[in-house]
């Protein structure tokens, strides 16, 4: 089906609407690379007139990725609930920019719509909103998922202590879990990605988040981000796993070269499950994604990469995921060139995955190759607060030692707590007054010995 508009006597015609998309797409570095964005600014102005005219339900009836082809596609048609997308189902994608945008769009209508809702319709309407207006929606979502803290609440912001070490040293871990402790974060995950794959060091990474968590009763939980079949491996030998971690893609073709299958996660989320160490809730996924991992792998299509991006949403979603986010600017400048796109990429991502009704964070990161710095970091973390982001990441320092790119600190969350007066998980925020490292407001109070500090040494995991 073509797709044509005059602007100021001039004709547009579009191939498709996948054609419309990706025009409609702002300027990336990895839609030119793929040799799919518009041209022009005038091309990317008349795709956006075509898409505000394109009726919602069209994307149920114009796969961007053919259903026979694409078990994604297959996933998002077969899982979409007819009945929560009724009440807009005879909207425009202008016309529903506008909705959101209405008082209509309340918390509860939002969290309603939220299964009736396609990927690719969230992607749509997200193109002809500025920054603000994703900034506006996304607040207004509210994803709440529980496992040994509840994480999403309003005027809450999670932080995962990312405590890496470029040789999975147990001491260097524990130190730099007891820094991220001590600066009150961790409340999303105290989550490890480790340099090696041997089942041996995993299971060492992973005995000692357990006991860590236990001897100091911490309401949170641990994970080693390794992939998903050796998490299965370690479940099957005993391994005290809380969350199963997977980086997934938007198409059948990007998960295959992460060597996962729907089937491959089903069996790892029930295998989770029957572990039942949640103690206030049974959310046990963990996923990254981030923009440009389809077309790194081959595997776009010729769809944009905001729109794959978001189809891998679609994936998680099914799984009812403890925490996702997207690794925003982790690929490099190829697919996100500089400050201005990684910062405009974040806030897609987190509207897109939050209308989805999912618990997006983000990693707000760069590589150091791309023309971004910290400024363009510290925007994007101010921004996606206003937002209601539910987690973001706590790396020593911002600078991770093992996988060598600059993310955002311990002290960038304290920043960001202050500003916008945002808590942390209630069970966390209880546990660290107990543990005097805050105080009731959740401020830091000043250094004195403690039992997290004086215990940390004595780890059995250390020991061995």
């Amino acid at each position: 089906m073509h797709y044509r508009t005059v602007i100021a006597s001039q004709i547009f015609t579009f191939d498709d609407l996948k054609q419309v998309m990706a025009y409609a797409s702002p300027a990336r570095s990895g839609d030119t690379l793929a040799g799919i964005g518009a041209a022009t600014a005038q091309e990317r102005m008349a795709a956006r007139h075509v898409l505000a005219d394109v009726p919602l339900k069209q994307f149920l009836t114009e796969a961007l990725i053919p259903y026979e082809d694409d078990n994604v596609t297959r996933l998002i048609i077969d899982s979409h609930d007819a009945a929560a997308f009724a009440p807009v189902s005879h909207m425009t994608v202008g016309d529903f920019r506008n909705w959101l945008l209405s008082e209509h769009a309340t918390t509860q209508a939002l969290a309603t719509l939220a299964p009736g809702l396609t990927p690719e319709m969230v992607t749509a309407v997200s193109k002809i909103m500025r920054n603000q207006d994703l900034i506006a929606v996304a607040c207004k979502c509210r994803v709440i998922t529980r496992f040994r803290n509840t994480i999403g609440l309003e005027g809450q912001l999670s932080v995962r202590l990312q405590p890496n070490h470029p040789t999975d040293d147990l001491r260097g871990i524990a130190a730099s879990t007891l820094d991220g402790l001590l600066m009150g974060s961790g409340d999303a995950v105290i989550g490890i990605n480790p340099a090696s794959d041997s089942m041996p060091v995993l299971g060492n990474l992973l005995r000692m988040l357990d006991e860590v968590i236990h001897r100091f009763e911490i309401p949170t939980q641990g994970c080693v981000l390794t992939h998903v079949t050796n998490t299965i491996k370690l479940m099957e030998g005993g391994a005290p796993v809380d969350l199963v971690f997977q980086s997934i893609g938007g198409t059948e073709k990007t998960n295959l070269s992460f060597g996962i299958t729907p089937q491959i996660l089903d069996e790892a989320y029930d295998a989770a499950l029957s572990l039942k160490r949640g103690i206030v809730g049974n959310n046990v996924m963990y996923f990254e994604t981030g923009q440009g991992s389809a077309l790194s792998a081959d595997a776009n299509f010729g769809v944009d990469q905001q729109t794959c991006e978001a189809r891998a949403y679609a994936l998680a979603r099914r799984y009812k995921p403890l925490l996702i986010n997207t690794v925003v600017g982790f690929i490099g400048p190829e697919y996100l060139y500089d400050g201005k796109q990684i910062i405009r990429a974040g806030l897609e991502d987190h509207f897109c995955g939050k209308l989805l009704g999912l618990p997006l964070g983000c990693d707000i990161c760069y590589t150091n190759h791309a023309e971004a710095d910290q400024d363009d970091m510290d925007t994007l973390l101010v921004l996606l607060g206003a937002a209601g982001v539910n987690f973001i990441m706590g790396v020593p320092g911002a600078d991770d030692v093992m996988l060598n790119y600059q993310s955002t600190s311990f002290h960038d969350a304290l920043f960001l707590r202050e500003t916008l007066g945002l808590k942390r998980a209630p069970e966390f925020e209880a546990w660290l007054q107990r543990m005097q490292i805050t105080d009731e407001g959740g401020r830091l109070l000043p250094p004195s010995p403690n039992v997290l500090l004086g215990g940390m040494g004595h780890l059995k995991s250390l020991v061995a």
